[in-house]
């Protein structure tokens, strides 16, 4: 018998969970029958006309009917479910500020509101988040960045007098201490300092230690400046000298760099695990709106906002290479704003991981990947059909590949863009199996 296994869930969800259903082979015989109970105590009523069968303590159902000609009741589990559910990314966000002595308001404008218009909105989204502070630590009067509570472990209206040290807060805060970014060295220290531990060796194998492999990076730059730096570890010579060109150069220098560094945590210039934002000394978008982002797509300009050093070219560019937006740095008054619209970029950048594990047969079983079909219905149309094809390379909009050596179900990258823009559609997904492997 073949029956299609309906995931009746929403698809943006934090968590994830797989369950295999029992499945035997050609013999329908011990199917339950209509509204009977299961082993869990739910009740599930079936459409399918020659066989019913009901879950246990699942919100799904399954029915008869199958639209694939591949699946015949010779190769298909008389009863099979499988529960898949679609996991969104854990972000980590890297937040990278200048501790030169020109900026002392804007990182009391960050530290005024990195609780409360940007964690605390990340934490109303559910996303799974971490925030790494890249900085001095210490008062703000010699421009070192100090973080309280919540989102540190710093008591609120402690970093009046702040401790010697961060107090990082676990899973979610980690503050990186080393003294210092300067002026035009951000993006060097970043490199430079990935695998050296911090001052007070709370991350002895450096500020990677307290990356996840599993999460989608984003970076945020806070600086007044531009970018002139050699890193120290033979990474390359940075330089954007304020204009257009160079701070294009830059930014493809540097997504080589960090990619190659570690791949598995920032992915590869061809597919990019990271976005970098860029609160920097550009000039403002609209004079009547001072908060209004440039955009990716808007052009690196070399005009600045009133208190600037330089237009930080490179940063910019940075953040149009990779999709991030860029807020102009002189109006601290404005950062609730700029820091609400951050937070929005960082919950959007917990793309959904369009993943399904492929379960373990039952004995004597064994999944017939050749047949499974992965069926989509939108909350506002009909059901759509995702056609399997054979790798990665062969992807193109509604189609999936199967990764056999991970185990996975995955639906190409404009599949997910498809599935993961309608938060109210359902995944139908049918593994057929092969009969007695004994």
């Amino acid at each position: 018998m073949i029956h299609r296994l309906q995931i009746a869930l929403p698809i943006a969800v934090a968590a994830g969970a797989l369950v295999l259903m029992d499945c035997s082979g050609g013999d329908s015989t011990n199917s339950k029958p209509p509204g009977s109970s299961s082993a869990g105590g739910s009740t599930t009523s079936a459409t399918n006309t020659s066989s019913e069968t009901s879950s246990g303590g699942g919100s799904f159902g399954f029915d008869a009917g199958i639209t694939d000609a591949d699946l015949t009741e010779d190769s298909a589990c008389a009863q099979q479910a499988a529960e898949a559910t679609l996991v969104k990314k854990p972000v980590d966000v890297i937040i990278a500020i200048d501790n030169s002595g020109s900026m002392g308001q804007e990182i009391k404008g960050v530290q005024d509101n990195i609780n409360i218009n940007f964690a605390q909105i990340l934490q109303a989204s559910g996303i799974d988040y971490r925030v790494i502070m890249f900085a001095e630590h210490g008062p703000l009067g010699p421009e070192s960045v100090c973080i309280e509570a919540p989102l540190s472990g710093i008591p609120q209206g402690g970093c009046a007098n702040p401790p010697g040290a961060p107090v990082n807060n676990p899973p979610i805060f980690f503050h990186y201490d080393f003294h210092q970014v300067s002026s035009h060295d951000g993006l060097c220290k970043l490199l430079d300092r990935y695998a050296v531990p911090d001052d007070h060796n709370a991350a002895p194998m450096g500020w990677q230690q307290w990356l996840r492999p599993e999460a989608f990076k984003t970076f945020l730059m806070v600086t007044d400046d531009g970018v002139s730096c050699t890193s120290n570890t033979g990474k390359g010579n940075f330089n954007d000298n304020d204009k257009v060109g160079p701070g294009d150069a830059v930014a493809t220098q540097w997504d080589v760099a960090l990619t190659t560094m570690d791949p598995v945590q920032f992915g590869t210039p061809e597919k990019r695990n990271y976005i970098f934002y860029s609160l920097v000394a550009l000039v403002e978008k609209d004079k009547n709106n001072k908060a209004l982002p440039w955009l990716p797509s808007d052009p690196i300009t070399t005009q600045m906002c009133p208190t600037a050093a330089d237009p930080g070219t490179g940063y910019q560019g940075l953040s149009n290479l990779t999709g991030g937006l860029k807020f102009p740095l002189c109006s601290p008054m404005f950062y609730d704003t700029m820091f609400n619209e951050i937070a929005k970029g960082v919950i959007e950048g917990a793309k959904l991981n369009c993943e399904f594990e492929i379960p373990e047969p039952p004995a004597n079983l064994e999944i017939d990947l050749e047949t499974v079909i992965v069926e989509f219905t939108p909350s506002n149309g009909p059901a759509v059909q995702f056609e399997q094809v054979a790798d990665e390379n062969e992807c193109a909009a509604g189609k999936f590949y199967i990764d056999e050596q991970a185990g996975l179900i995955k639906l190409c990258p404009d599949t997910c863009k498809q599935v993961e823009g309608d938060d109210q559609g359902k995944i139908q997904v049918l593994f057929g199996c092969k009969g007695d492997v004994t």
